[in-house]
């Protein structure tokens, strides 16, 4: 049965019973040959082929066992019933469903091999619920004036920081995918890299968004784009401040700065911590957002 859910937890397509197919992808093989050892280990048998379709037809056979469409319509049609509640429930609860929406999207799209019409669709209604969900959540920013104006000067933008990444960058990374641009392409730069034209760079000296003598890049997104009335994310900002800064202490900040660091120890790139970090600042936030007092 572990086996079962390491297959399933790879993706894997059944073509039958102890037979199973992937792509054939540099990832896919280093994560196959790790379960092949596994299985040696185990006094089994594993063996791992590299095969070829035999003509279009079986090639076109093979990858529709890799249709996830299903998967993303029925996401699709979840996140669509959660419109009802639009005016009417808390959004900040709704906020928190589509939190979880959005981690089982990613956890799809991390195993969509050839990605299609209908992970677009998902993507894009996503994407649209949380954008109406933030303009119910602060309503004291609207489009018409200069606040709203500032926001909509960084939608769907190219987001730059430097190397390594930890607890302010990613938290400051985690803030400008769920509340600032949904949308936003996250460039990572090495130390001595240019900032390449056109984006917006944060987290290190000379970013349009950067520390200041009192503040961490977190806290100064929160005041830029008035994300700072949400006590929520006020409390995650202080937490934030004392793993990259130090000063007040945080009960939970010896928790999440191990759970980072798992995070950094396991991840095999920048993108794999940033899916990593934001499991851990999704669940703060929900508990921040539950807490008595919190808005």
């Amino acid at each position: 049965m572990r086996l079962l859910r390491m297959l399933e937890s790879l993706g894997c397509a059944v073509m039958r019973d102890g037979v199973y197919l992937l792509p054939d992808t540099a990832q896919n093989r280093r994560s196959l040959s790790s379960l092949c050892e596994h299985v040696t280990r185990a006094t089994g048998t594993a063996d791992m082929l590299c095969v070829t379709a035999s003509d279009t037809q079986q090639a076109t056979q093979f990858r529709q066992l890799f249709d996830r469409s299903a998967k993303y319509n029925s996401l699709a049609l979840t996140i669509q019933s959660l419109k009802t509640g639009f005016g009417v429930s808390d959004p900040a609860a709704i906020s928190r469903v589509l939190a979880k929406q959005r981690r089982e999207f990613e956890a799809i799209a991390t195993l969509d091999f050839f990605p299609s019409a209908a992970q677009q669709t998902a993507s894009k209604a996503l994407a649209d619920a949380e954008r109406e969900v933030r303009a119910l959540m602060f309503p004291e920013a609207p489009s018409g004036d200069a606040q709203g104006s500032r926001s909509q000067a960084y939608l769907q933008r190219s987001w730059a920081t430097r190397l390594p990444l930890w607890a302010d960058r990613l938290a400051s990374a985690w803030l400008i995918r769920r509340f600032i641009d949904n949308e936003a392409m996250l460039v990572w730069l090495d130390k001595s890299q240019p900032i390449p034209r056109g984006v917006v760079a944060f987290g290190f000296e000379g970013a349009v968004f950067s520390n200041s003598q009192t503040e961490i890049t977190f806290e100064r997104l929160l005041k830029h784009f008035a994300l700072d009335k949400n006590t929520a994310l006020t409390r995650m900002g202080l937490l934030v401040h004392y793993l990259e800064a130090g000063g007040s202490p945080v009960a939970e900040a010896a928790g999440v700065e191990t759970l980072l660091q798992g995070a950094r120890r396991r991840a095999m790139s920048e993108n794999e911590l940033l899916a990593e970090s934001e499991k851990t600042f999704d669940l703060l936030y929900h508990a921040y957002s539950e807490a008595p007092g919190s808005s």
